[in-house]
């Protein structure tokens, strides 16, 4: 189930096959309830086909690409050749994971006695994937949670099911902060520098290592490199910013030479 009524041109989409003949495939479109489309022959293979049944079968599940919507008529035309391998698999995994987050709030629904729909179309209004809101229920709870219009039973049930089924893969980025200074009360101003260097930053965590001054490594883990860089260039950023500030100098390094 989508958040939309009909796909868009150019979507990716997960179908399963329902009727071959010799001049198209006719498919359900998993995604969308009710809607079929058709992939014409020249759609299933770029190069020449002699039998369509050789690249698809009924009751197989494939990935295709919109090629054309008309919602009056009803018609979708599709395209299996113009989705390359690496696009299925990313999108069969997207799939997947959408039929989780479906699951999960069911149980939600369960526990809360707050009805799937309600609270389906709460997440939706925040977000384009189900599962990407329960992933961000997972590392951010409150933040998130706030952004549904929901009892809080219903938030409480969230939080519960994300914290019970959703594993966040983390990663690690880490570099080495020199921290100089030549006043009398230098060993104060860098100790105050490195207190500065462990600010909250949702979703990551951040470590500091002593590696025998001037020098200290900053190890940040979080779920994403994105959120791990900005964390680690606001950590690097506050302890340079108290040292300058204080009259002594303070410098990144992302490699130890």
């Amino acid at each position: 189930m989508s958040e939309r009524d009909w796909p868009i041109e150019g979507e990716f989409v997960v179908c399963s096959v329902t009727e071959v003949k010799d001049f198209a495939a006719f498919v359900a479109l998993d995604e969308y309830e009710g809607r079929k489309g058709l992939i014409p022959i020249a759609e299933i293979s770029r190069g020449w086909i002699k039998h369509i049944r050789d690249y698809i079968r009924e009751g197989q599940k494939v990935v295709c690409k919109v090629l054309y919507v008309d919602e009056t008529r009803g018609h979708i035309d599709l395209s299996l050749k113009d989705v390359n391998e690496h696009q299925r698999r990313e999108k069969i995994q997207d799939w997947k994971n959408e039929q989780k987050a479906h699951k999960w709030i069911s149980f939600a629904s369960e526990n809360s006695a707050v009805a799937v729909k309600m609270i389906e179309e709460a997440m939706y209004l925040a977000y384009s994937s189900l599962y990407a809101a329960f992933e961000d229920i997972a590392i951010s709870c409150d933040a998130t949670l706030a952004k549904f219009n929901l009892p809080g039973v219903a938030k409480d049930a969230l939080a519960k099911v994300a914290s019970d089924n959703v594993k966040i893969l983390k990663v690690t980025v880490s570099a080495v902060l020199e921290l100089m200074s030549n006043k009398p009360d230098g060993v104060i101003v860098i100790r105050r520098a490195l207190r500065s260097a462990e600010p909250k930053v949702d979703g990551a965590e951040i470590e500091l290592l002593y590696l025998g001054a001037p020098r200290y490594r900053i190890k940040v883990v979080a779920p994403d490199y994105k959120t791990a860089e900005r964390a680690l260039e606001k950590a690097a950023g506050a302890a340079i910013g108290v040292m300058e500030r204080a009259e002594g100098t303070g410098k990144l390094v992302r490699r130890q030479k």
